[in-house]
């Protein structure tokens, strides 16, 4: 085609279109910066606080993001859908004012500081009962929470959200630390910190309790065992003549328990039956040769499991035969020998009449170690007074130690390993199994794949373990509250009701897990966190309570942070004059971090000194016009909506929001989890480097996000299309 080919008319002065002077949205990643630098010069945010000033206020209370790196698309949908929200209940005509947050303490922290600063340097890691060392330790915590919270507020701040980012609140600032501390202290003061022996999930690795919110639940291959424990007696008052034959039969047989962790049976203490189910004595006729059930061998066994035992038993449907019936009175009545008997377990084990026993799967028995689980803790205490009448010793053993190892409470297998410090399993298992073949009290083993709980942070197995640590009660009512009066469960459970939840469908979530939950274990025996700073009388378990002992605490953590309970002559110094130091334990344990970000309200909304922006909030519930939204993922459920309704209904009667807002999650545009393994992980710093952080607003904008969200380079394409076309319709 010829290059001089005549050009037609041109008709774009005959257009009468509007002019304007805003720019094509093209360049987005290089103006995009220019608008928020424009934004700070104008200081947009204090006009919004002027203009807002006297107006009815709405208050989005930040959830806490972790300083502990860079952000990821998860951070991305949260904080645009934060702004989403603010900006429009600013547009409504509300002083909506957003102070963002982030939570400093714990354990991930910990463990960045020992292995950047001590294992990849071959150097060991600092003796933490030193105390200048514990605080040289802390404050490497403190400078690298510090260096990441600076880093994520740039890229928040890069996202377009807006928000007083000069003046966030931190978990570790000391005004913090000393409000987190006084929480604590109200716990103790009204009755409801206590310090007891439980079992709670422990985690090798990390050497620390967890608490639930801190487990998830992922697929572990764990072994199986079929136990026998021989009858050796019963205790019956007033039995039915018609029973006697079968009471005694009862005597030659062996209640079979099943169990998918053989290393708690040197916890054994009890076994469990139910009274709803059907229980038969069942005796073996035929039995291959060198077996470990073997002919003759009498079992009880719930009627609905006995042909999946005999299966697992390698014994075939024609060799065994059903006895006669089990009645539930009878079983209440007999005690066990322990199948490790001549290893020193020379005790007798009683049957427990307990709910949680279902005949679904295993034999209709449950292997109840009080020391390893909390039903099995839970069934051994209600049963107290009728142990002690029996002459049963009610004292529940420390079979496992910090590190997984066996202790004394464990003969035969003191120094054997459940789990290794690199999350592996040990080789309990394997002794204890062998021991009961020894013994000739097992019948069958195997493997099972399962769902079994898992530290979210080490991704490894954890443990049920007794060991001393603080909790806050669920079903006791606060001291001095009066006979009837509510327990934080009801209190908490009452305020589920008083909230808002968006989705509806929340509401019924966060009552299940309220109303089923156990108390909160608040003690971790970690460095980097907020101590437990209370003081016991040695010798008992007395808290001490007296409010000039709380006072000279909370005053020095305001002046110099939590870093003052671990420096020398701390005990005597907040004791003051009127007690002695040698008196007295200090306990140095940290807070569980959700108690932390579950206490940002009573430091941020409620502490108009160092936030005067959230002063004066006068809450609908209290007959003011304000509201206060709590907005995060929906696994915040069991996070820090949880743990934010428990303290402030512990401490305060009642929930610390209106509302509560659930979004779903980030996944790729398949539908699949983010993973590196994948390749499908979507930065938001990629993103925005590549198309502006506005395209990710309107992928926000544009979504569900009462639903999981999917994102990829061809959602991101679409936005881009819609974006475009927009701005020629506006044009």
């Amino acid at each position: 085609m010829n290059d001089e080919t005549a050009k037609g008319p041109d008709y774009s002065a005959s257009l009468y279109l509007p002019k304007t002077e805003f720019p094509m949205r093209a360049g987005l990643p290089q103006r995009e910066p220019e608008i928020l630098r424009r934004w700070a010069d104008i200081d947009l945010y204090g006009k919004l606080r002027a203009a807002g000033k006297g107006r009815r206020k709405f208050v989005l209370h930040d959830g806490p993001p972790y300083a502990n790196g860079a952000i990821h698309i998860g951070h991305a949908l949260n904080k645009i859908l934060k702004d989403v929200v603010t900006r429009s209940q600013q547009m409504l005509g509300k002083d909506s004012n957003y102070v963002p947050g982030w939570d400093c303490h714990g354990l991930p922290i910990e463990w960045k500081i020992e292995e950047d600063n001590y294992r990849a340097k071959g150097k060991p890691k600092p003796e933490l009962s030193d105390s200048a060392a514990m605080i040289a330790f802390r404050q490497e915590c403190r400078a690298y929470a510090d260096h990441w919270l600076s880093a994520q507020r740039e890229e928040f701040k890069r996202l377009g959200v807006t928000g007083d980012w000069d003046h966030p609140y931190s978990t570790m600032s000391y005004n913090a630390e000393a409000q987190i501390a006084r929480e604590i202290m109200k716990f103790a003061s009204n009755g409801l910190l206590y310090r007891g022996s439980k079992p709670v999930m422990w985690s090798v690795v990390e050497k620390t309790a967890l608490a639930e919110a801190e487990v998830e639940y992922e697929d572990h291959t764990s072994d199986t065992v079929w136990v026998k424990f021989p009858v050796n007696g019963f205790r019956f008052t007033d039995l039915p003549d018609a029973l006697d034959d079968t009471a005694q039969a009862l005597l030659d047989a062996s209640v079979v328990i099943w169990t998918t962790t053989p290393w708690t049976l040197p916890g054994n203490r009890a076994i469990s039956f139910s009274h709803k189910i059907a229980y038969g004595l069942y005796r073996i006729t035929a039995a291959p040769e060198n077996n470990w059930a073997k002919a003759g061998d009498l079992y009880v066994l719930a009627d609905k499991l006995a042909a999946e035992v005999f299966r697992s038993a390698k014994i075939e449907a024609g060799g065994f035969e059903r006895v006669t019936d089990v009645p539930a009175l009878l079983l209440a009545g007999l005690t066990c020998a322990h199948p490790l008997a001549s290893l020193g377990y020379g005790f007798d084990v009683p049957l427990l009449d307990g709910d949680h026993v279902t005949d679904d799967t295993g034999t209709g028995f449950v292997h109840t170690a009080p020391g390893h689980g909390r039903e099995d803790f839970d069934i051994w205490m209600a049963s107290g007074r009728m142990l002690a009448e029996r002459e049963i010793d009610t004292r529940i053993p420390y079979t496992v130690d910090a590190d997984g190892f066996y202790t004394q409470d464990a003969p035969g297998f003191e120094g054997r390993r459940v789990i290794t410090d690199k999350g592996e399993k040990g080789d309990a298992n394997e002794a204890v199994i062998k021991a009961l073949a020894a013994a000739g009290n097992i019948i069958a083993r195997g493997r099972l794949k399962h769902q079994y709980p898992h530290s979210w942070r080490s991704k490894k197995p954890v443990i049920f373990r007794n060991t001393p640590q603080w909790f806050i009660a669920m079903d006791k009512a606060q001291e001095g509250a009066g006979r009837n009066a509510p327990t934080l469960r009801d209190l908490a459970l009452q305020a589920i009701k008083e909230t808002r939840w968006v989705p509806a469908a929340g509401e019924n979530r966060i009552t299940g897990m309220i109303a089923n939950r156990p108390d909160w274990v608040v003690s971790r025996q970690r460095a980097w966190g907020v101590p437990i700073c209370v003081f016991v009388k040695k010798g008992g378990h007395d808290i001490l309570r007296d409010e000039k002992v709380n006072a000279r605490i909370a005053e020095a953590f305001e002046k110099e942070g939590a870093d003052a309970w671990y420096a020398p002559g701390a005990a005597q110094r907040f004791l003051g004059p009127g007690y002695k130091a040698d008196d007295y334990e200090k306990i140095d344990d940290v807070l569980d971090v959700w108690f932390d970000s579950g206490s940002t309200h009573a430091f941020t909304l409620e502490d108009a000194k160092h936030f005067p922006g959230l002063a004066g909030v006068n809450r609908i519930r209290d007959g003011g016009p304000d509201e206060v939204m709590y907005l995060e993922g929906s696994d915040q459920h069991r996070g820090w909506f949880h743990s934010s309704l428990l303290e402030s209904c512990g401490t305060r009667g009642r929930a610390p929001y209106d509302v509560v807002l659930t979004h779903g999650f980030v996944l790729d545009e398949n539908g699949r989890k983010m993973s590196k393994s994948l390749g499908n992980v979507v930065a938001p710093q990629t993103v925005i480097k590549d198309s502006g952080a506005d395209i990710l607003r309107l992928w926000v904008a544009a979504s569900d996000y009462s639903d999981d969200l999917r994102i990829g380079k061809n959602v991101l394409a679409d936005r881009k299309s819609t974006r475009l076309n927009s701005s020629h319709v506006a044009l």
